[in-house]
């Protein structure tokens, strides 16, 4: 079995003081590939670093909408720059809308557009936070597309939250729809919906580390190996089993993201079934 978590956010400390720790339990887990996502520019060279030592770690560029306030005059070029600057790069982001938490709404859409403008130019997808957002989101995306100096952007809605009907919207567009721990949650009734409901070539699985730990882990530290545990539960939902859910998530993920698997060691899964 090979899984790859779309989306990690292993330079927090929380995770990169136990780098190695956590990196021996992804592989025993069968993770083979992690998609590294950077809430600013700032983290660039950190994260870089990180995947020096982590040959299956690839990684975004881009600004979390949460962070505003650190974007400048110069941060559209920074993250052009830096995006064409490693071949490891393999997206934008993380971008998005996040209304729950901020209210700066028409500032977040003109970053958003920034940020989707640099992925069109380098023709790289794009990560898309989205809370409490999604019908500004669409009809920004919308849009963006219709203009013919634009065009579509591929992407993902990373760590999905919304209902199955705003799903339609971000799947009518072309966009992937990726899943989280949120989703092992036992009241977590519509994104179980959404993730029955998503056809199985726009699937993709993360877990958002260190935050949203899945169920049984909920409430501990998140980490990539736990990403199992959501393509058990997606599995479950989906009525088929596991090894063909991580076979088709992690070919949609190679898809999206240009990443290549081969070559890389798959361990036995039990390992981390013996965390404390």
């Amino acid at each position: 079995m090979q899984l790859i978590d779309t989306h990690v956010h292993i330079n927090f400390e929380s995770l990169a003081t136990d780098l190695e720790g956590i990196r021996q339990r992804w592989r025993s887990a069968g993770v083979v590939s992690l998609v590294h996502s950077c809430v600013h520019p700032g983290e660039f060279a950190e994260i870089r670093a990180i995947a020096d030592q982590v040959e299956e770690l690839s990684f975004a560029v881009g600004l979390h909408p949460l962070d505003t306030e650190k974007w400048t005059e110069t941060t559209e070029s920074e993250i052009r720059t830096l995006a064409e600057s490693d071949p490891r790069v393999v997206a934008i982001g993380e971008t998005g809308l996040d209304f729950y938490k901020a209210k700066d709404e028409a500032r977040q859409k003109q970053i958003f557009r920034a940020q989707l403008e640099i992925a069109r130019q380098l023709n790289k997808p794009v990560i898309i936070h989205c809370r409490d957002a999604a019908a500004s989101m669409v009809e920004l995306l919308r849009d963006f597309f219709d203009d013919l100096d634009h065009g579509p952007v591929r992407g993902v809605m990373h760590c999905w939250g919304g209902t199955p009907e705003e799903m339609q919207w971000f799947l009518d567009l072309g966009f992937y729809i990726s899943f989280s721990g949120t989703v092992t949650f036992k009241n977590a009734t519509q994104i179980q919906e959404s993730a029955r409901g998503v056809p199985r070539y726009r699937l993709l699985i993360e877990t958002d580390c260190p935050f949203l730990a899945p169920v049984p882990r909920r409430g501990k530290r998140n980490e990539p190996a736990f990403v199992k545990y959501v393509a058990e539960k997606v599995s479950e939902l989906r009525g088929v089993s596991l090894e063909s859910l991580s076979q088709q998530t992690t070919k949609n993920a190679c898809e999206l993201f240009g990443l290549s698997v081969v070559g890389h060691p798959v361990a036995s899964v039990g390992a981390i079934d013996e965390l404390p």
